[in-house]
C-alpha cells in the first residue's frame, strides 16, 4: 500500500521537474533529484545532499522513493542470480542477473503472471495477476544495482523476464524512457533488447515511438497448426501476418531483428522445419537464436536433442543466416528462458 506520496521511482526526468516548478523551485533542482534517484540510487530525500535543507524536508512530505523487497536471491553455479520480488500489494515477481563474456544482463519482468499461455514456459501457467506500474519495472534494476558486487556493472537489459510487454506497452515505453534519460541510468536503447511473442498491434507502436529498443520475436513454429498449439496469440495473429509487420519494422543500421526459436523434441526441429524457416525469413534483416526448452514437471514437452539442434542450425547457416544457439543459463534455479515465476505458484 502507498501512503498517497508521488513515487519518484515511477516519474519521468520532465515529471520531476514540473513538481518541483510548483514549489517554485529552477527547473534544474528537478533534475538534480531525478539523478539522485536514477543515478545515484537514494533512498530518501535525506541523501540529497546538494539540496538545500528546508527543500528535502518539504519533498519528504510530498514524495517517496520505492524500493523493491528482495525476499530471495539465488545463485547458480554459471553466476546467474535470481532474485525474488515481493511487491507492495503482496504480488511476486522475478529477475535474473546474467553474467556472460564482460557483460552483465538484467532479464526483467513487465507483469505479474502473463496471459498468453505458451506452451513452454511456466509464466503462462500463473494467468495474468496485473500489469507492473513503470516504477515496479524500473524499481528492478534499481534494486538489482543496489545488490551488486564491487566492479560489476549492469551493461544490456533485456525485457525477457515474466510478462508479454507490449501488453503493458504504456507502462513499459515509460520505465524505458526513464531507465535511458542521459541524467538518470543512461543505458543506451542499443543495450536494450524487447522480447514479444508476437503481438502485432504492439510491434506497430513499438515501430511508431521513438525509443529505439532492439527487437526480439519469438516464433518458434514455422506452421500456423503447429504454432496455434504451442502459442496461442498465432490464433489472432498468424505467422504470415506477424512476419508482415516484422518486415517493415524500421530498423537502425548495423542492427537485426532477433526471432527466438524454443526447440521441442519432435514438435518443431525437423529440417522440413529448418528450410521452411529459410523461407519465412528471406529478405529480413535479422538473426535465429536457438533456444534449448527448459524442462519442468508441468511442463509436456521435451527439449530437442543437441545433434538436431545442431542440424537445424546448420540449415539455417549454409541459406546465409546468422543462428546461434542460447547456452541456457541459471537452470538448476530455475532462472532460465521460461522458468520464471513468483514462488506462491509453485
Amino acid at each position: 500500500m502507498t501512503d498517497g506520496r508521488a513515487d519518484l521511482v515511477g516519474l519521468l526526468r520532465e515529471e520531476v521537474e514540473a513538481l518541483l516548478r510548483e514549489l517554485s523551485e529552477p527547473r534544474y533542482r528537478g533534475r538534480q533529484v531525478f539523478q539522485w534517484v536514477q543515478a545515484r540510487r537514494a533512498l530518501d530525500t535525506d541523501a540529497m545532499t546538494s539540496l538545500p535543507r528546508a527543500l528535502r524536508a518539504i519533498l519528504a512530505g510530498r514524495v517517496r522513493i520505492s524500493r523493491l523487497e528482495a525476499v530471495r536471491v539465488q545463485r547458480a553455479q554459471d553466476g546467474t542470480r535470481k532474485y525474488l520480488f515481493r511487491l507492495s500489494d503482496g504480488e511476486e515477481i522475478e529477475s535474473v542477473l546474467i553474467p556472460d563474456d564482460g557483460r552483465l544482463t538484467a532479464c526483467m519482468s513487465t507483469q505479474v503472471g502473463c496471459p498468453l499461455a505458451c506452451r513452454f514456459c511456466l509464466t503462462g501457467l500463473m494467468g495474468l495477476r496485473r500489469n507492473l506500474r513503470a516504477g515496479e519495472i524500473v524499481g528492478q534494476i534499481l534494486a538489482l544495482q543496489d545488490g551488486l558486487e564491487q566492479g560489476e556493472r549492469i551493461s544490456n537489459i533485456v525485457l525477457m523476464g515474466m510478462g508479454e510487454p507490449l501488453l503493458n506497452f504504456p507502462q513499459v515505453e515509460r520505465a524505458l524512457r526513464i531507465l535511458s534519460d542521459k541524467f538518470g541510468a543512461n543505458f543506451s536503447s542499443r543495450r536494450i533488447t524487447l522480447s514479444t511473442a508476437g503481438h502485432v498491434p504492439g510491434i506497430r507502436k513499438l515501430a511508431a515511438s521513438d525509443l529505439g529498443v532492439n527487437l526480439a520475436v519469438s516464433l518458434s513454429a514455422t506452421t500456423d497448426k503447429v504454432r496455434d498449439r504451442i502459442m496461442p496469440i498465432n490464433r489472432r495473429w498468424p505467422i504470415a501476418e506477424l512476419l508482415k509487420v516484422c518486415r517493415g519494422y524500421s530498423l537502425p543500421n548495423r542492427r537485426r531483428l532477433t526471432f527466438e526459436y524454443v526447440m521441442l523434441d519432435g514438435v518443431n526441429d525437423s529440417g522440413d522445419d529448418a528450410r521452411r524457416l529459410v523461407g519465412l525469413l528471406g529478405g529480413i534483416r535479422c538473426k535465429i537464436n536457438l533456444i534449448p526448452f527448459n524442462t519442468a514437471p508441468e511442463l509436456l514437452d521435451r527439449p530437442s536433442p543437441q545433434e538436431r539442434v545442431e542440424a537445424f542450425q546448420r540449415i539455417l547457416h549454409d541459406a546465409g543466416l546468422t543462428a546461434t544457439i542460447r547456452e541456457s543459463r541459471g537452470w538448476e534455479i530455475s532462472a532460465a528462458c521460461g522458468m520464471l515465476r513468483g514462488e506462491k505458484d509453485r
